[in-house]
């Protein structure tokens, strides 16, 4: 093997190693700006190229080398757009057996995102997976436990905690992070996340009770696509972008946006390595297979911080955060006098990787990694439970138990179908 070489360059990922400097043979600058050359990229798997999983096949610095779908329809589109002699792969498992791939992108429903990750990583595959991190909290447990096991790095892919603006605050994470480290706005806080604080929950996003059964479309692999959920008899509303409707494949408007909207909050109010006391609902009755709406829903954390979920939104004039000395309106607007001004006083937030190619090159975790990642997603995971069972629930952050709730608890690992497991 030639130092420099792309086979070289790949055993130094596998081994956690830094990457060896001067594999590139001509220098940036002279190439031109922009421009990476093939020796210098990662190269990528992706499963599930429906809607997210083809969306993301251009990603700067990376190379897809393969694409998986059980559906031959997605498949096609996915390497017509790829092109240039792609690899194209049914069963997950295929793909990861690749030598070439680096990275491994997975763009499934959640009820498949813990079986994939876990399978990627002990093929030696760093991971990139779309929100939410896992359906159930079990699976995001054994996920954290699987990449520390194995040493791989892990994305998860919702930005806001690092990039772009955070939607009705009009600013990015940051300066809301420096604020409430500043101790200007108190302790403890309730954040609230409505339509009136710039929010949409996605409540478009419910199932339907009365599926008469369809044939299955000989595109699509339905029993695996199923995989580890319960067999329930094939409807096209249940498969591709209607699933989040369904709890044994997402969870509604709060599986699709919840990991999105509060991973931001989890990460400024410092509770990245722990998870909310009780968790209170107020909802219609939930129907055992087809999601419903929530009007509200409360975490409350062992100092006391709330998140609050509105999902009515009927309140006008909400902050988005409010402190026993101070609020913070949409718009980082603040009832505390000159409070833009007090700010630059205070230093900034620690740095965080946000280039997952750097992550993966330097073995260093990402801001957005399994650890973090599966706090935010038991945020929505308890709230599933709790709106399940249409009651209010008492957890404990460390066991990630509820306590005194066998019911409960169950949902936490459920069992999955044969002959899939973790």
């Amino acid at each position: 093997m030639q130092p420099g070489s792309k086979q070289a360059r790949r055993s130094f990922i596998r081994n956690g190693a830094a990457l060896a400097a001067g594999f590139m043979i001509v220098p940036r600058h002279v190439i031109g700006k922009g421009f990476i050359p093939p020796s210098d990229q990662l190269t990528k798997g992706i499963v599930g190229v429906g809607g997210m999983g083809r969306g993301h096949i251009p990603y700067a610095g990376t190379r897809v080398v393969a694409v998986c779908d059980v559906d031959k329809a997605n498949l096609a589109a996915a390497a017509k757009k790829v092109g240039g002699g792609v690899k194209t792969f049914h069963a997950h498992e295929e793909l990861l057996a690749l030598p070439e791939v680096d990275i491994v992108h997975i763009a499934t429903p959640p009820h498949w995102h813990g079986i994939i990750a876990v399978d990627a990583v002990r093929a030696g595959k760093d991971v990139w997976c779309e929100k939410p991190m896992t359906r159930t909290i079990g699976e995001g447990q054994k996920l954290v436990e699987a990449v520390k096991q194995y040493g791989r790095m892990f994305r998860l892919n919702t930005w806001f905690r690092f990039e772009e603006n955070l939607y009705g605050m009009k600013v990015p994470t940051k300066p809301i992070k420096k604020l409430v480290e500043s101790g200007m706005l108190g302790w403890p806080l309730t954040v609230t996340i409505s339509k009136a604080t710039g929010f949409d929950w996605k409540f478009y996003w419910v199932g339907k009770t009365d599926l008469t059964p369809q044939p299955v479309p000989d595109v699509l692999d339905y029993d695996r696509w199923l995989g580890p959920a319960p067999f329930k008899p094939y409807h096209p509303h249940r498969v591709h972008i209607n699933f989040r409707g369904y709890w044994d494949y997402d969870g509604g408007g709060l599986g699709d946006m919840g990991q999105h909207y509060m991973d931001p909050v989890q990460y400024f109010l410092g509770k990245d390595n722990t998870s909310p006391v009780s968790v209170e609902v107020d909802a219609e009755q939930q129907h055992p297979d087809a999601c419903r709406t929530f009007r509200r829903i409360t975490y409350t954390y062992a100092d006391g911080c709330k998140i609050i979920l509105d999902g009515e939104g009927k309140e006008e004039n909400v902050p988005y955060i409010e402190g026993p000395k101070g609020k913070l309106y949409p718009g980082f607007r603040s009832d505390i006098p000159d409070m833009e001004r007090k700010l630059s006083e205070f230093p900034d937030p620690k740095p965080q990787i946000t280039d997952f190619l750097q992550s993966v090159r330097e073995r260093k975790p990402f801001a957005l990694n399994e650890s973090n990642g599966h706090r935010s997603c038991t945020l929505i995971n308890i709230g599933k439970i709790a709106l399940q069972l249409g009651r209010s629930l008492r957890f404990d952050p460390d066991a990630q138990r509820f306590i005194d709730d066998d019911e409960a608890n169950r949902l936490i690992d459920p069992p999955m179908r044969g002959p899939w497991k973790i």
